[in-house]
């Protein structure tokens, strides 16, 4: 979302991120009741991570309020850095079974239960895992979907894929919520925009969730990293 606000609406890259937050916490409401009614939440694991993501998104915020960059300096932190994340998160998709592989082999001790029913926290790579990504996420809007999801898969590598979605949905809806807030502080939220997106995103979850029970997973994520590179290195070349 946010590279598109920036390359095709032309907002600024600070308003582009803070409008993009807004609109994540208020769509990733109902995917989190959703799972939350199916009984796939981990609530412990979703507090440590936000332990520290939610911190590290004030921190960065604070910093950002202090240092007060115009919209040239903002854009040359998150142009790199958001390019960065989105062709991590396109390696991430790629690799996601080799880095839950890895992590299996890495893996010390039990760390699921015998009915696999939730995960026992691995509580201070999960804080730190939550902390970057709190910082990269209101810098860039970016980090908390892919990203979060494999690295929880490297932690975690024996929990349910359905388990780990929902963590990361709940997880991101208090750091996006804080983050996007944190931006309307900072007068970098676009609200017609935002407006027009939550307007849109309506019918388009409806069609995104029946395309994606038509089509083959492995060929969603490869269509999905080729589109996220391609952006990502638009960023970089421009």
């Amino acid at each position: 979302m946010t590279p598109l606000l920036t390359l095709v609406f032309g907002l600024p890259a600070q308003v582009a991120v803070g409008t993009d937050l807004l609109f994540a916490s208020i769509t990733k409401f109902s995917g989190a009741l959703t799972h939350w009614r199916r009984g796939n939440m981990d609530w412990p694991l979703t507090g440590w991570l936000a332990l520290g993501s939610v911190p590290a998104a004030l921190a960065t915020i604070v910093a950002l309020r202090a240092w007060h960059p115009d919209a040239a300096q903002f854009a040359a932190i998150v142009r790199p850095a958001l390019a960065a994340a989105l062709l991590l998160t396109a390696a991430s998709l790629l690799l996601r079974t080799r880095i839950q592989a890895l992590g299996r082999r890495f893996m010390r001790g039990p760390i699921q239960s015998p009915a696999g029913e939730a995960a026992a926290v691995r509580r201070l790579p999960t804080v730190a895992l939550g902390v970057a990504i709190g910082v990269m996420v209101t810098l860039t809007s970016v980090g908390a979907g892919a990203i979060g999801v494999v690295a929880l898969l490297f932690l975690y590598p024996t929990l349910t894929a359905k388990r780990l979605v929902a963590v990361d949905i709940a997880h991101a809806i208090p750091l996006t919520l804080v983050a996007g807030l944190g931006h309307v502080a900072l007068g970098t939220v676009n609200w017609l925009v935002l407006g027009a997106l939550l307007i849109g995103s309506v019918p388009a979850i409806s069609l995104g969730a029946l395309l994606a029970d038509r089509l083959p997973e492995k060929a969603l994520r490869v269509l999905l990293a080729a589109m996220l590179t391609l952006v990502g290195t638009r960023l970089v070349i421009i």
